[in-house]
């Protein structure tokens, strides 16, 4: 697939990345906490389930039509994450350390790696690793196969998630979960939350050709026309905050990762970026997952500059200051590391 044909798509990467960054700030909370909530916690959860999406259209999909033929995109995907995953862990080893989240045991320790993450927001490179290792073997079955226990893993995951408080007291299901979170502290991870998204990238991908006999074929019957994706997008994204906002005030939420109008918003969204044509500057199409790995970092470097400084009240205690502070240092760290090493790439023989 050319990356030249996706402005929409390598644009909102950087979207998405901000949105997570608000995510871990909660920037709207110094004027009023239900509308921090409503456009950090619902609206800003689309971030994740777009960039599972990607991995799926422009990595997965390609290898499934080409019959598991064409083994290169996925075997690079995945030594790619296990790289940066391995390089993010040992890069914030000092702060795990210092915070005392270091794992206890042999059995903490593979909770970290697989499920919950060596810090606060790896957890997303052990998610997209596991869901894509998790479809292939599944797809290779049938996609039918695939399609039932990723809408079934999904719902076991919103039930340990936004609608926790319904199952939380009922004996056996009660029992079940208290299982679940023993092996992971949520269920926003490879097994109940990643395959959905992966998989609807997948359907929605667009090849020029696939092989005889490919479980997914090249077509468009998964796509709808501009003027129902756009409608749809409002309709469902209106009712996600709905819904978003309505578990947080019953008191339902375990955690805010997971909705049931959040997989008809993806996927309004995501083909209404395929739309936008063009092509976004490299070093924005390839700071995204810098920017997502670098900005837990930033955020203890702006925290440590407002002690120093004694300005704690205008850069910490002001949230959406220490927002916009930690964007623009991160983005600033990026566009100058990505730039480089386009330089050193172009000079290299």
């Amino acid at each position: 697939m050319n990356t030249k044909k996706f402005a929409g798509i390598d644009y909102f990467r950087f979207a998405a990345a901000f949105m997570v960054i608000a995510i871990h700030i909660s920037p709207f909370t110094i004027w009023n906490k239900d509308i921090d909530y409503l456009l950090t916690y619902c609206l800003g959860r689309v971030a994740v389930p777009f960039f599972l999406m990607t991995t799926g259209y422009f990595v997965l999909a390609p290898y499934i039509l080409s019959d598991f033929q064409k083994q290169h995109s996925v075997r690079k995907y995945i030594k790619k994450n296990i790289g940066l995953y391995f390089a993010a862990t040992i890069f914030y080893l000092p702060l795990s350390l210092y915070s005392g989240n270091m794992p206890h045991s042999i059995a903490q320790l593979l909770k970290q790696l697989f499920f919950d993450g060596t810090f606060y927001h790896l957890w997303y490179f052990p998610a997209a690793i596991i869901g894509c290792i998790l479809l292939i073997f599944l797809i290779k079955k049938s996609l039918r196969t695939a399609v039932i226990f990723s809408i079934i893993a999904y719902v076991i995951g919103l039930f340990g998630d936004s609608y926790y408080g319904i199952v939380k007291d009922v004996p056996f299901l009660g029992t079940l979960y208290d299982g679940i979170f023993h092996v992971s502290s949520y269920t926003r991870n490879g097994i109940f939350f990643a395959p959905v998204f992966i998989l609807m990238g997948v359907l929605l991908a667009n090849c020029n050709s696939s092989a005889d006999g490919c479980p997914v074929t090249a077509n468009s019957q998964f796509h709808c026309m501009v003027h129902i994706l756009k409608l749809g997008f409002v309709v469902s994204l209106v009712l996600m905050l709905f819904e978003g906002f309505l578990t947080y005030t019953l008191k339902l939420q375990k955690h805010n990762s997971m909705y049931f109008l959040l997989i008809p918003t993806m996927y309004f969204l995501f083909q209404l970026l395929l739309k936008i044509p063009g092509k976004a500057p490299a070093w924005l199409r390839n700071g995204s997952m810098l920017l997502y790995i670098i900005h837990p970092a930033v955020i203890v470097v702006i925290r440590g500059i407002a002690k120093v400084t004694k300005s704690t009240k205008l850069l910490i205690d002001n949230t959406f200051v220490q927002y916009l502070s930690v964007c623009v240092l991160s983005i600033i760290i990026v566009f100058f590391v990505t730039v480089q090493n386009h330089k050193q790439l172009r000079l290299s023989p």
